[in-house]
Order: C-alpha cells, then sequence, then structure tokens
C-alpha cells in the first residue's frame, strides 16, 4: 500500500467527515481471520490511511447488518476490550518482522494500546499517547485515530513500515484482517506501508512533572504527610533511540497486585505493571524465557521487595531502541537497599543484532544487587530463531541461551544455560518444549529464579481439530510433562497433564477435562500451612480437574475451574471462579474466589481467596477503580481505590486510597494496619 500524505489534518471525532479522506490509501479487502480463515467476511469493512508530517491517521467505516447488536461494554480508557466489537492496528516501523505496537478502538471511543515484547507475546500494560474517537450510526460504527510519530520508535531513513489492520465482531466471535497466515496476525505477518517521507518527529522531548499529597499511617508509627514532586523525562536523540530520566519516582496509580494463593514450595511470579519499566520492555526479553525460572532481569526486582512493598527510587535513567541492526538497552537506577541503609546502584546493559530473516543474537549484562548485601554481576547471551514462512500453515520457534553470575561469597556452579522450541499452528500437530539447567550458585540478583541446582525438562504434545460446519470451533488433546531433577541426581517435582480434550465453540466458550498426575520428593519437611508439615520423602498423587470459561463478549463471563483428588498423602478438593458482569458500558463488576479443602495425615486445613473489582465510568474520560482482597492465609483484607480523570491521553488526576486490615486472631475483628491516601495530579509537555 502507497502512503497518501496530508497537509491538514482530519478531525478526530470518529465520523470520518473531513475532506482529506477523500485522498487516502484505501483498504476495502479484509478477509475471515477467525474462524475460517480467507472465508469472505460477514460484514463489509473499509479502512483509510493518511500520514501527515506528525502523525498517522487511520479511518474506518464498519458496516453492521445488525447496528443494534453492536457489542462495546467498555468505557474505561485503556481496558483492554478484548470479546468485543473493535478495530485494531499494528505497525512495524522497522519492518523487520520482529517487535512492533498495537493500537485499539472500540465503538465507545476507547483507547487501548500493546508492545509486542516477542514476535507472538503482547503486553497491554504498555501505553504510548494517542487519539481516538468512534461513532455509531444505522449503518454500523466509524472510527479515527491518530497516532502521533513522538509515540513510536522509528527510523527516518525507513520508508516503508509494516502494517496490518483487524476488525472485531464480538457477537459472532469472528475477527476480519488484511493479512494473516495460519490465522494468525503478528510483526512477521503483515502486510505494507510505502512512501513514507517528509515525517517531522519534533525535538522528541515529553516532560511529565507531577505533584502528590497525602497521609500515610501505619499500626504503631505517627502519621506522616508527604507533599512531593516527581519528574520524568523522555528526550528521543533520534526517532529510534529513546532517553528517560526519573526522579523521585512515583508508582501511585499502579493497580494492586492481584493475591495468589501458593500450595507449592515454589515462589510465584507477578507481573510488572509499572510504566517505566515497561516502555520498550520488549528490548529487555531475553531468551524467551518469559516468566520461568531463571530470568537474568526481572523488573520488579527494583523499586519493589520481596514482599511487593515499595522501595524508594532517587533516580532512574533507561535508553532503549535501535541503532542500525541492533536493539539497545540501557537501565541505571538508584535506589534505598531493600536490606539495611544505604543505596543500591542497579545497572541493565542489553544487546541484540537482528540476523537472518526474522531472527535475533543478543546478549545482557546486568550489575548492582536491590537488596543492598553484595557485589553482583551477570552475564548472559542468547539466540532467538523465528521462521514464520516454513509451511503454509506451520511456524518454526526456537531460542538457546547461556548466562553466568558472579556474587560475593558464591563461587562455582554459578551459570545457567537452556533450550527451547516451538512448532505452533492452527490445526493439526502442535509440539512445544524446552531443557535448562540452573546451577546451585546461580544468582541473578536482578532477575528470577526460584529454584537452583536443578534441571528442568518440558514437553508439550497435542492435536488441534478444526471441523467446518459444526457447533464445536476447534477441539484439541494434548499430554504435557514438566520434570525438574537435581543436577547432581534425584527427583525435584514432575507433573503430567493429560487434556482428555479442551473444546471451543462458535461463541467463545471453551470446556476442558483434564487429569494431572504430580510426583514429588522432599529433602526436608515441608510447612504447607501453619502447624501442618508434609514430612521429607516421595509421593504421587493424581488429581482430575474440569475447567470452563464463557466469552467474554458475554455480560456475564465465566472462567471456572474445579480440581479433585489426591495430594501428597491425604486429598484435596478445590475450587476456583472468576465472574465479570458488565451490564453497560458504565458498570464493570468482578468477583472472583479461590477455595481448597486439603486433608492430610498430618492435619486439615481450608485456604480462601476472595476479589470483589468493581468499576465504575462516569465518562470515557472519568473513572474510578475500586478493588478488595481478602485471604484467609494472611487473615488481611486489602483495599485499593483509584479515582481517575484522564481528560487526554498523556494528562492524569487521580485520588487513590490504600488500605490493610488484619485479622491475625481469626475472630472476624479486623483492624487497620496501614493505609494511605495520595493525591496526584501529571501533565505531559511535548515538544
Amino acid at each position: 500500500m502507497q502512503a497518501a500524505f496530508t497537509r491538514t489534518p482530519p478531525v478526530i471525532d470518529g465520523r470520518l467527515d473531513d475532506a482529506a479522506w477523500q485522498e487516502a490509501a484505501v483498504v476495502d479487502d479484509l478477509h475471515m481471520v477467525e474462524p475460517d480463515e480467507y472465508a469472505p467476511p460477514s460484514e463489509r469493512s473499509v479502512i483509510y490511511v493518511l500520514y501527515g508530517s506528525d502523525a498517522l491517521y487511520f479511518g474506518a467505516r464498519f458496516y453492521d447488518s445488525e447496528p443494534g447488536a453492536i457489542t462495546a461494554r467498555v468505557l474505561r480508557q485503556g481496558d483492554v476490550s478484548f470479546g468485543e466489537d473493535g478495530f485494531s492496528v499494528m505497525l512495524d516501523p522497522f519492518d523487520q518482522g520482529q517487535g512492533g505496537y498495537i493500537f485499539d478502538l472500540n465503538p465507545n471511543g476507547v483507547r487501548s494500546e500493546a508492545l509486542y515484547t516477542e514476535v507472538t507475546e503482547e503486553d497491554w500494560d504498555w501505553t504510548g499517547i494517542w487519539r481516538g474517537a468512534a461513532h455509531r450510526d444505522d449503518a454500523g460504527w466509524t472510527a479515527e485515530m491518530a497516532i502521533p510519530f513522538k509515540t513510536l520508535s522509528f527510523d527516518p531513513r525507513n520508508a516503508t513500515w509494516g502494517i496490518n489492520f483487524t476488525r472485531w465482531l464480538g457477537r459472532r466471535n469472528e475477527r476480519f484482517g488484511w493479512v494473516s497466515h495460519n490465522r494468525t496476525q503478528n510483526p512477521a505477518i503483515m502486510g505494507e506501508l510505502a512512501g513514507l517521507a517528509g515525517i517531522e518527529p519534533g525535538r522528541g522531548l515529553d516532560v511529565v512533572p507531577a505533584l502528590r499529597s497525602g497521609e500515610r499511617r501505619e499500626r504503631g508509627v505517627a502519621a506522616d504527610t508527604f507533599l512531593e514532586p516527581s519528574l520524568d523525562v523522555f528526550y528521543k536523540p533520534t526517532p529510534a533511540l529513546t532517553a528517560a530520566l526519573t526522579l523521585n519516582t512515583d508508582f501511585s496509580g499502579t493497580t494492586a497486585d492481584t493475591r495468589e494463593i501458593n500450595l507449592t514450595r515454589f515462589d510465584l511470579f507477578f507481573p510488572e505493571q509499572r510504566q517505566f519499566f515497561l516502555s520498550d520492555a520488549d528490548i529487555f526479553a531475553f531468551g524467551r524465557i518469559g516468566d520461568e525460572n531463571g530470568l537474568p532481569f526481572f523488573s520488579r526486582r527494583i523499586g519493589l521487595s520481596d514482599e511487593g512493598e515499595p522501595v524508594d527510587i532517587d533516580v532512574g535513567g533507561k535508553l532503549t531502541g535501535r541503532v542500525g541492526g541492533f536493539d539497545l538497552g540501557l537501565l541505571g537506577v538508584s535506589q534505598d537497599a531493600v536490606i539495611g541503609p544505604g543505596s543500591s546502584e542497579l545497572l541493565v546493559v542489553r544487546a541484540a543484532a537482528h540476523v537472518l530473516a526474522e531472527s535475533a543474537l543478543g546478549m545482557i549484562v546486568t550489575r548492582g544487587d536491590p537488596e543492598g548485601t553484595r557485589d553482583n554481576s551477570l552475564l548472559g547471551v542468547d539466540f532467538r530463531y523465528l521462521n514464520t514462512r516454513l509451511s503454509a500453515d506451520r511456524t518454526v520457534v526456537a531460542a538457546a541461551w547461556y548466562q553466568r553470575t558472579q556474587t560475593d561469597g558464591l563461587e562455582g556452579d554459578d551459570a545457567a544455560f537452556g533450550l527451547s522450541f516451538e512448532l505452533p499452528g492452527r490445526r493439526g500437530l502442535q509440539i512445544e518444549g524446552g531443557w535448562k539447567e540452573i546451577q546451585e550458585n546461580f544468582y541473578p540478583a536482578l532477575g528470577f529464579v526460584n529454584e537452583t541446582g536443578v534441571r528442568e525438562e518440558r514437553l508439550e504434545v497435542g492435536w488441534l481439530w478444526r471441523p467446518t460446519d459444526s457447533f464445536v470451533r476447534s477441539l484439541e488433546s494434548k499430554i504435557e510433562l514438566e520434570r525438574m531433577e537435581r543436577i547432581g541426581g534425584g527427583l525435584v517435582s514432575q507433573a503430567l497433564e493429560l487434556a482428555f480434550f479442551e473444546a471451543e465453540n462458535q461463541a467463545a466458550d471453551v470446556l476442558e477435562i483434564n487429569t494431572r498426575i504430580h510426583r514429588e520428593h522432599l529433602t526436608e519437611p515441608f510447612e504447607i500451612s501453619d502447624g501442618v508439615v508434609i514430612p521429607a520423602g516421595d509421593y504421587e498423587f493424581t488429581q482430575l480437574c474440569a475447567e470452563l470459561a464463557t466469552g467474554e463478549h458475554r455480560v456475564l463471563a465465566v472462567v471456572s475451574e474445579a480440581c479433585d483428588g489426591e495430594f501428597y498423602e491425604g486429598e484435596l478438593l478445590g475450587a476456583a471462579a472468576d465472574l465479570v458482569w458488565r451490564p453497560s458500558a458504565h458498570f464493570r463488576l468482578g468477583a472472583g474466589f479461590e477455595w481448597n479443602d486439603v486433608d492430610l495425615p498430618q492435619g486439615e486445613f481450608t485456604t480462601r481467596l476472595a476479589r470483589l473489582k468493581a468499576d465504575v465510568a462516569f465518562t470515557s474520560t472519568w473513572y474510578w477503580e475500586n478493588l478488595l482482597q481478602y485471604d484467609n492465609v494472611s487473615e488481611s483484607l486489602g483495599i485499593n481505590s483509584i479515582l481517575r480523570w484522564v481528560p487526554e491521553a498523556g494528562r492524569e488526576a487521580l485520588l487513590v486510597v490504600n488500605r490493610v486490615l488484619e485479622d491475625p486472631d481469626g475472630n472476624d475483628r479486623y483492624s487497620s494496619v496501614y493505609r494511605e491516601i495520595t493525591l496526584k495530579v501529571s501533565y505531559t509537555f511535548r515538544f
């Protein structure tokens, strides 16, 4: 597609009545991607593409034979509208097929955006500044977007970008696209937007001052009032590079972590939610390790303790982007030490070269220990292989990596290395696996490790059917084996899952029945609950589980699971469910629970976890988010309430209430142990 230039940008009001659209490049040949790839779409779509000196502009007319049935129950900006009607634009400014952006708009004009951290991995917690609007009428709905070049990393010498479009039709669980392969759309599977010239990214400077004021009370500590400024500065020395500086960093608007109850011996992984670290997070991705054991850099190690408590960051700097054929990431932070007085100076360096057609060869270096107790450094190299052109319906994804740490007091056995592969497909054989070794003294102080001195193997094999003209859209059976053993010999744990079937209907409802066979070797007693200690020894137990999830487009959507069977030398009956009720675009009520009844020879106990999330969207710029969480392990109730005003992207005012109440005696008498009320205002100045 040839780019069309405009000197008179359209007004972004969602109505497509500006004269500029008459000169736009037009895309009107979308095809069905789901459920029947390349079939004619059930509804017609027309997309218009323009660019000016400072932004890309997209308009769209989405015809709908049932305009009253358009699904759009999301009104809160940034809330990802999966399962609804929507319009997505995918951009790969470097046209390398290895990364990029997604910008999504629903019929209410709600914006959400994502960053590709891998070709097949999307991070919807990333935010970027852009404008969007939508309008409904008797023919369907229309959409307009303006995406500033300042929001993107790109090479101005590159006149051709990767581009793709998706239309989502929620009530029928259908997806239409411009370019697809094997029912997939990602940076490796895109069309091209050619002829981009005369782009003026400006000075590339964003200055974001913020001021927060409030009061903090902790049990046994005098009340503390505060008035604190903070400053974030983002500068693009080139359009492909972004430098960021943060002073007296504040994360007041970050949503609280979702609680989990852990019945295993291993630490849980919680995702990053803070925007300073999410920006260009794809640059720091390593070896396709994801949230697994052995991750060299995990940004939650910075500015947070192991318990998730904030640690003051005095100053932080980051440089990310592309230089020639290289991806470059540099992060430096000075923060208070997690343990003891003093500060910790932390550094991460990441570089990767694009090789072959779609692959990358890279290295990573980290230095510093957030705990501030000893010197630590890490060096790692990785090769990430991707081939999306293997055959008409097959892709190859693979990775190999090696890391080594150097830590005061730890000598030898300080390496970690691994391999992984995946042959994803939209039908037929599905296979995925990996192997890794994490040596005893491997200590990535800025990474994530939940067990050392082990080897891990993982293999998943399945078969996916896609019936035609059937109530069932897809049916999959698979077997998955995960095994961890000591390097010197001996089992640590093993899980074998037999998924008899996972069936999805045309309305996106999914039912799965599986059985899980566990083997555990405890070298020392394991206290699984207060006063309940499982002795050292070998254990094998089997559980039968059922999972049911309804389509997200429904007014009431449910994700649930129930398991029954053996647990060590006893029994476990467990159930969990998350329900989301969206009666209108203005109100969303989510309720979740997790319950486990455990009966062991050493004792009985029951774990309970409950969540209640209530969001009220007064308008598309005013909304109130509330999250209440309780579990009987900590016997605490957490409250996170945020009243947010976002008149436009990059400008925000919020009132945050965080409170924790505890019932240490278990007598249902809760007392406050922590309360913080914060008012924060931030404003982005773009130059």
